[in-house]
Formats: C-alpha cells, sequence, structure tokens
C-alpha cells in the first residue's frame, strides 16, 4: 500500500498563499486519480481539486481560478498551490489516491486562514 503525506499547511492571512505537499511513499503512477479534499469544523469532507493519470484536472467552484493543483510524476508528489485565501478555506487538508476503488489517504494538514 502506499502511504501519502500531507505538508504546507500553516496559518497565513486572507489574500495570502500556500503551497501544499503530498508525498507518495510509492509512485503515484499506479493510481488512476490524485486529488485534495477538505474538511472543516461541523462540515462534511469535500473535493477541492483531482487530478487524473492523464492530467486532467477539475475543481470545486469555491476554488476555480485561485487554487491549482499539479503532479511530479519524478518526485511523487502532488501539489495544490492555494492563493488569494479565504478565511473560509480554513480547513483540514487530505491528500486522497484512488484506484480500481480503493482509496488511500494521509492524515492531513491544517490550514488556518486569519487576519
Amino acid at each position: 500500500q502506499v502511504h501519502l503525506v500531507e505538508s504546507g499547511g500553516g496559518l497565513v492571512q486572507p489574500g495570502g498563499s500556500l503551497r501544499l505537499s503530498c508525498a507518495a511513499s510509492g509512485s503515484i503512477s499506479s493510481f488512476n486519480a490524485m486529488g485534495w479534499y477538505r474538511q472543516a469544523p461541523g462540515k462534511q469532507r469535500e473535493l477541492v481539486a483531482r487530478i487524473t493519470s492523464g492530467g486532467s484536472k477539475n475543481y470545486a467552484d469555491s476554488v476555480r481560478g485561485r487554487f491549482t493543483i499539479s503532479k511530479d510524476n519524478a518526485k511523487n508528489t502532488v501539489y495544490l498551490q492555494m492563493n488569494s485565501l479565504k478565511p473560509e478555506d480554513t480547513a483540514a487538508y487530505y491528500c486522497n489516491g484512488a484506484t480500481g476503488g480503493v482509496d488511500s489517504w494521509g492524515r492531513g494538514t491544517q490550514v488556518t486562514v486569519s487576519p
């Protein structure tokens, strides 16, 4: 099983930027798709951005135009560049790898957007 480890979270002011990284213990090419999800307190986990093995991307409406997902197969790492951050982006962010109906999850990294 491939393990996923997120990093890059932290405290940032509104309008600021962060880049999250998701490092895999094995090849990310083994996943049909990889994505970033987030979960705020009291809310359900939601998809933020997703990238397929072929490079197709999709985004939640709330982040489109501000966030960018990318991957580096050589480094087995997926990134989430987050710009123009808003307080409502505050959440724990989780990396996901999906293949054949099986999901792998990281333990999450906290993003807090506050003045």
